[in-house]
């Protein structure tokens, strides 16, 4: 969901270049969008079974989804007997060993149906996205096999599964590509929000790329600029400790910075908030209390006492007699203005359990949201079980837990969030309530408790815009449910349109699954640093398909085939047409008659969600490079050429550096080594390129002269992150982070002579960055402590002339500065003095020495931007915006504004393609590249001029 909560620029970290994925494996690891890899509708393969089975193809031997079997299957359990059906049929399913290859998940077992989930491993390892289901009937003592769906990856072959990177260095580097991207501002709190960063390691993962991708999986959690809590899955290559793929597990209700994460539990809980189910039998304390939800509604809940003590929102009522726990079941805390940070993936110390010395809960209650949490959870547990016969979230009956009123940094916190465990809402602010107080929002959440159980869509591109689909559609079920709305009501399909205390439901709801958004229309291509790949921005593509089939199948049905797709067929890696696919084979299991398949069908066609969609996308820019796939490495140019980071087409090979001509005239050439290492950060003034490269130990920067430039086989060599690599003539510069303290350094060498150090080598207490380097000059941010406190302000050191210059601004005032660019006549930067605004920074411009300031964009008023990061040439100079705003959409993406040198011209858009864009760099004349993501693909653009107004 969406709200105003959505950050401003200021807390936007570019973590990772991935702008989407494919079936395969959240395919190429840093760069992929949408539906680069799409499977679902490949050819049919030879079925070896009876008329009637449909075997449908994936990009491995295994087939994505076979329907229409009537099979036997023998085995001690339902996993044995899937296994064993697995293994009859190698010549369908092309599974070597399943009984040693295929670990079980879960099996569900529902009205004589089981299904049997199966996790792929690779040499005992795991493989990202591997997993296969089997669906199975029992006819009185026989198992009977009636279908299978997933992926199983064939062409795995690794010679070794023995990492050579440490769990240390894993970390390390882990922590570096979540906070150690180039862009956004050095503040005056960057060295404590670096240093907040920790790394847990989560064992060995094989990223099904190719012959496969050997991973340490590590999870970075910390609290950003802005106070909200991070969390980042992180995959380091375990032979050359390079971070090919990270995305966030952030699950929330609104958008892709606010706070959410993953399942750890803290030790030191209180023994009520303990994670295993109790096993008492009795329930003496067990009573029916009340409350007045936030629309006034009056409603009962379950609650417990002891003798005199309190009244507590502790619900016993629902689990069945011979579940297999007992006791409380729904429990609903009070957060006591802790933090969103504080609570996620934890418990914060401060929680209490709600309480009132009476069981009529009164109106301090109600506008906590805790009447509205408790008993729309026990709403949401009642819709599973009655529906599906489902026991709770997980299926077993574990406990459902809520904390109500989480903040953010003390103030408003208009989301919400599950985290693996538990349901966190926010307090709310201004116009919105808290977060519980629609039962949608409360549906929404507990619904991604219930995909995290079943098919456990990955939360990112595609598969996470259909977990967020899914978790809008049966939270909008829930609601029209319980607030009796019935399907035809216009507002039958809005979402969240009861939080706000003023304004009216269309207006404040936070999506609509009647919005009629579509592929071709409506999708929109960003990286996993945005919106997680799209998970909100393209979701109502999706769920508008879904809310379509129940307003033309009925409720019932298709809340059932929903359920059934989501539980029986689904698997974590599923695109769109893989949901698709899912979904009309439940609805065909089902029994649909031949009218409503069509419906189905046709509902799905009217979203766009049809075989080759992705080709009816397309952009305003010339496209250098098509499925560049690793844009998380940025692009450099200069000189008229590039140089950027690309692997090879399905991701398997570590990445080397390629230098094409910016005019798109020529094939890129090869200038580093395909030498097993990661070659990547690559910057060139046209003349000399420098990257770094990855190897298990140490981080190499190296030199590569092209026409005239230096070659120099390592530049820098160190253990620690690299960023903001660039060179120009005999000078390289690059900022290293050291994450034990936070601090950040700027450091240079000339290639020709070997001179280097660093641009400031004071004391901790000076910090530099974002440096730019240009005819002898080195421009950079620099952080300083004096005795009034920290002073912020922008630096060119002369090497030539060995002189220092800050550039005219007031150091104490100044709250952030950004990147920047020097151009043949001066230096351009960033500049933010006020972060209480609504994200605007100013660009500002001064001669060398400091004198003819010129404010190229202003902070505030007509012709401000969203300032993140900057790239410049002699003549114009390149802003990406990214706007704050209440909503994801196209607009509120990042975007590329181009200004004049002087300043004279009002900022321009550089294009007026709808999907993101990302790592603009500068060449010549007005020519930008950049990475965009329009067409579901990440690809390599450029323009020469900008497209002016949009």
């Amino acid at each position: 969901m969406q709200s105003s909560s959505r950050p401003a620029r200021k807390s936007v970290k570019h973590r990772s270049g991935v702008v989407g994925q494919g079936a395969a494996a959240l395919i190429v690891a840093t760069g992929l969008v949408g539906a680069a890899a799409s499977t679902a509708h490949a050819e049919p393969l030879p079925a070896t079974s009876a008329p009637g089975v449909s075997v449908s193809g994936s990009e491995t031997d295994t087939p994505a989804l076979v329907t229409g079997l009537n099979e036997r299957a023998s085995g001690t359990s339902a996993a044995a007997a899937a296994r064993g059906h697995l293994a009859a049929k190698p010549g369908r399913y092309h599974i070597d060993n399943p009984g040693k290859n295929l670990e079980t998940v879960s099996t569900e077992s529902a009205d004589g149906k089981e299904t049997v989930r199966l996790q792929q491993k690779h040499q005992g390892i795991p493989v990202l996205g591997g997993n296969y289901v089997v669906r199975m009937e029992k006819r009185g003592a026989e198992r009977v096999v009636t279908g299978t769906s997933g992926k199983y990856f064939t062409d795995l072959d690794l010679d070794s599964v023995t990492p050579t990177v440490s769990e240390k260095v894993a970390i390390e580097r882990a922590i570096a590509a979540v906070v150690g991207q180039p862009g956004g501002l050095l503040r005056k709190d960057s060295a404590e929000v670096i240093a907040s960063f920790t790394g847990e390691a989560n064992g060995l993962s094989i990223l099904p790329e190719g012959k496969g991708v050997l991973t340490r999986h590590i999870t970075v959690s910390g609290v950003g600029a802005d106070g909200m809590p991070v969390k980042q899955e992180v995959y380091v290559d375990a032979n050359a400790g390079f971070p090919v793929l990270q995305y966030s597990s952030i699950k929330t209700t609104v958008g892709p910075a606010d706070p959410a994460a993953g399942a750890s539990t803290e030790t030191g809980e209180s023994p009520d908030m303990a994670t295993t189910a109790t096993t008492t039998t009795t329930t003496p304390g067990a009573v029916t209390g009340s409350g007045v939800r936030y629309n006034g509604e009056k409603v009962e809940l379950g609650l417990y006492q002891t003798g005199t003590s309190p009244f507590q929102m502790y619900d016993y009522t629902r689990r069945a007699s011979d579940s297999p726990f007992q006791g409380q079941l729904i429990r609903t805390y009070d957060a006591n203005g802790a933090s969103a940070e504080s609570a996620s993936g934890r418990w914060p110390s401060q929680a209490t359990i709600g309480s009132s010395p009476t069981a009529d809960f009164g109106q301090a209650y109600t506008d906590k949201g805790m009447i509205d949490a408790h008993w729309a959870a026990g709403q949401v547990y009642d819709y599973y079980k009655s529906n599906f016969d489902r026991a709770g979230l997980d299926g077993t009956d574990q406990f459902i837990s809520s904390i109500v009123g989480v903040t953010a940094n003390g103030g408003p916190f208009a989301n919400a969030f599950w985290d693996g465990q538990k349901m966190v809402y926010g307090l709310g602010g201004g116009d919105y309530r808290t977060f519980s107080a629609d039962a949608d929002v409360v549906g929404h959440e507990m619904t991604h408790g219930v995909v995290e159980h079943t098919a456990n869509l990955v939360y990112v591109g595609q598969s996470g815009a259909m977990n967020e689909a899914i978790a809008d559609y049966f939270g909008n079920a829930i609601d029209l449910k319980t607030s009796g709305m019935a399907m035809d009501d216009p507002d039958s399909g809005l979402l969240g349109e009861d939080l706000c205390v003023t304004a009216a439901p269309r207006d404040c709801a936070l999506r609509d699954l009647n919005d009629g958004a579509t592929t071709y229309d409506d999708f929109v291509g960003v990286t996993y640093s945005g919106d997680n790949g799209g998970v909100h921005l393209n979701s109502t593509i999706f769920s508008g398909a879904l809310w379509d089939i129940r307003e033309q199948v009925g409720a019932e049905l298709a809340d059932q085939i929903v359920y059934r797709a989501l539980s029986a067929y689904m698997t974590p890696l599923d695109d769109f047409l893989a949901g698709r696919d899912a979904v009309v084979a439940a609805a065909t299991e089902l029994g649909a008659t031949n009218a409503q398949l069509a419906a189905v069908e046709g509902a799905f066609d009217a979203h766009g969600i049809e075989a080759g969609w992705e080709n009816k996308l397309g952009v305003d820019s010339n496209i250098l490079m098509t499925d560049n796939n690793i844009a998380g490495t940025g692009v450099g140019a200069g000189g008229g050429k590039y140089a950027v980071s690309r692997t090879n087409h399905d991701g398997s090979e570590p990445y080397s550096v390629w230098l094409g001509n910016t005019s798109g005239k020529g094939q890129p050439e090869l200038v580093s080594s395909n030498n097993g290492n990661f070659n990547v950060y690559a910057g060139t003034d046209g003349k000399t390129v420098v990257w770094a490269e990855y190897t298990g130990t140490t981080i190499l920067t190296k030199a590569r002269a092209v026409a005239g430039g230096l070659t120099k086989d390592v530049v820098f060599s160190h253990n620690g992150p690299v960023s903001s690599l660039a060179v120009d003539g005999d000078l390289a510069v690059r900022t290293v982070t050291d994450y034990t303290t936070g601090t950040q350094h700027v450091g240079w060498v000339n290639l020709k002579t070997g001179a280097s150090g660093l641009v400031d080598p004071g004391t901790p207490a000076v910090a530099t960055a974002l440096p730019s380097v240009k005819d002898g000059k080195i421009a950079y941010a620099k952080l300083w402590m004096t005795p009034e406190g920290y002073n912020l302000g922008v630096e060119v050191f002369d090497t030539v002339a060995g002189t220092k210059t800050l550039m005219p601004m007031d150091p104490a005032k100044v709250m952030g500065i950004g990147q920047t660019a020097i151009t043949e006549d001066g230096v351009v930067w960033i500049e933010d003095n006020d972060i209480t605004d609504a994200g605007q920074a100013a660009v500002r411009k001064a001669n060398f020495d400091g004198s003819n300031p010129v404010t190229l964009t202003p902070e505030a008023g007509t012709g401000s931007l969203n300032a993140y990061t900057l790239t410049a040439s002699d003549d114009a100079v390149t802003v990406t915006d990214i706007p704050f705003a209440t909503t994801w959409a196209n607009a509120t993406l990042p975007k590329l504004f181009q200004v004049a040198t002087g300043g004279k011209v009002s900022a321009q858009r550089m294009s007026c393609s709808r999907g993101e864009q990302i790592f603009a760099t500068a060449d010549e004349g007005k020519r930008v590249l950049w990475f965009d993501g329009t067409t579901s693909h990440t690809n390599l653009v450029k323009r020469d001029r900008p497209a002016g107004r949009c």
